[in-house]
């Protein structure tokens, strides 16, 4: 029997202070397919997509592909950007319809003007469209806010175990697979969810957090069980959902979901401490990369992570390297559309002056004004990023100025692969010091080449001291709001 399987994807996310809206440009420039048509530079939340065609396609089904578009993490989505794309797709549904199943790829941590959960009003618009029986299945990043709503109207939810994101394809699988049984009528997924009463960053790639995301994987094994996930949250959101849960699809055993779910939610609660990020301030951070021998030095400037939402245009941490006499650095990269055009404009080998940077207000802090000479220059241009997928640059430049080798691009994007300063010519090893714009997705390509790495806390958009971002909708007890959540039988609103 052929059956019919509608997707889509809609995404971003939300820094709910961040210092610039994401308007219906900012989708464009990042990404935007339609009706499947995906480029070779295909963006990862668009993987999911071509994932599921394929494999309903190889079961001689028919798939019907809406809209597919991610924008570059910023501030608070337009209004009518966000209810265009989402009535699009809607409209989509309707016109295809009748429809066996609807695949989401989402972020989950998307939030409007006048709409803090966008992904929820996104999925109960599509169950109301398709009626209770007809099974939808989504895909989350795992910086992702999560609702009672959303929960009740999902029938299966898979979300990335991997912090950098490498695993966007494998959860596409896992997430079919599922949805795929529900539909041959092999399983009833049944989802059971545990509300850890955190907010924080969590890196998968260090102990005790690698351990944690194995043993999820091993208690997949388990009998009746189909996938485990945990959502870390978005911790720079103000919306009363930000925070951790632990999510669990049973074969039809709610009861075995719960317990489970309950069980990791408390064993991360116990391991908060140990699993929140070091990080050094940033003059220990300089003084400690200029101190280490051996390079190339990665300094992490996690504060002015354009995947975080940060305009990623900030010169602090370069602009003290500069006055303390450091030389041979390279930063990948300055989000600086103006300064881009121009050099691009100048072409390779011309000399000027140049205003630099800090384009978007304090969090960018005041821009450098350089004597410059262009090196090699891109136009239109994709970087490699995370598994294989691509970002997209735009027109960039490499600048020399003042014994620093800056990467200068219209396009926002974080810097998750040494290909970012190799593709400008840049030698990784013979330099110093790397200023990396990215918080965790750096990670994984870049350990391997590195004689240190330093998660730095400058001054910027990303504050890293959660007690002092100005939540008023988070939902509360919550840690570290709230020394102990569990001190008392109080009851959260989710």
């Amino acid at each position: 029997m052929s059956l019919k399987i509608f997707t889509a994807c809609l995404g971003t996310e939300t820094h709910t202070g961040g210092p610039l809206p994401t308007d219906t440009h900012a989708f464009e420039q990042s990404y935007l397919v339609r009706a499947g048509k995906h480029p070779d530079a295909i963006n990862m939340f668009g993987v999911p997509l071509v994932v599921w065609r394929d494999r309903a396609r190889a079961r001689g089904w028919d798939v019907s592909e809406s809209l597919c578009t991610f924008a570059t993490p910023s501030g608070l989505v337009v209004k009518k950007t966000h209810e265009m794309f989402r009535d699009e797709i809607l409209d989509d549904l309707r016109a295809a319809l009748p429809v066996d199943a609807v695949m989401l790829s989402l972020h989950g941590a998307m939030v409007a003007d006048g709409y803090d959960d966008c992904e929820e009003d996104l999925v109960h618009q599509v169950r109301t469209i398709v009626g209770a029986d007809v099974p939808i299945g989504v895909e989350y990043d795992l910086h992702c806010h999560i609702s009672r709503q959303f929960i009740e109207d999902v029938t299966a939810l898979v979300i990335f175990k991997e912090y950098p994101h490498t695993d966007f394809a494998a959860r596409a699988e896992e997430l079919w697979t599922i949805i795929e049984a529900k539909l041959d009528g092999t399983a009833e997924p049944q989802m059971a969810a545990f509300d850890c009463r955190m907010i924080g960053v969590y890196h998968t790639t260090r102990e005790p957090m690698r351990s944690f995301v194995d043993r999820m994987s091993e208690l997949e094994k388990t009998e009746g069980v189909l996938s485990i996930s945990l959502g870390h949250g978005f911790p720079w959101a103000d919306v009363a959902d930000v925070g951790a849960r632990v999510i669990v699809i049973t074969d039809n055993r709610p009861d075995l979901g719960q317990e489970i779910a309950e069980k990791l939610g408390r064993e991360l609660w116990q391991m908060r401490d140990r699993i929140t990020p070091e990080f050094l301030e940033m003059e220990e951070a300089i003084t400690a990369a200029d101190a280490h021998g051996e390079g190339p030095v990665v300094l992490a400037d996690m504060s002015d992570n354009p995947g975080g939402g940060a305009a990623g245009d900030s010169m602090f941490i370069v602009s003290r390297l500069i006055e303390r006499g450091i030389r041979d650095v390279a930063v990948g990269g300055i989000w600086d559309p103006v300064a881009a055009q121009i050099c691009c404009g100048a072409g390779e080998g011309a000399e000027f002056d140049l205003r630099l940077g800090g384009k978007t207000g304090p969090a960018s802090g005041t821009p450098l004004d350089l004597r410059v000479r262009v090196g090699m220059v891109k136009r239109d241009y994709y970087v490699e990023a995370l598994g294989g997928s691509k970002r997209f640059m735009g027109d960039a430049a490499l600048v020399h100025a003042d014994g620093v080798d800056f990467i200068v691009h219209t396009g926002r994007c974080q810097n998750t692969h040494p290909a970012f300063f190799a593709e400008f010519g840049i030698d990784i090893s013979e330099k110093k010091i790397l200023i990396v714009k990215s918080m965790q997705h750096f990670y994984g390509s870049y350990a391997p080449v590195a004689s240190r790495v330093i998660y730095t806390s400058s001054p910027g958009c990303l504050i890293w001291d959660f007690t002092k971002f100005p939540y008023t909708k988070a939902a509360r007890p919550v840690w570290p709001l709230d020394a102990d959540p569990w001190a008392s039988n109080e009851e959260r609103p989710w």
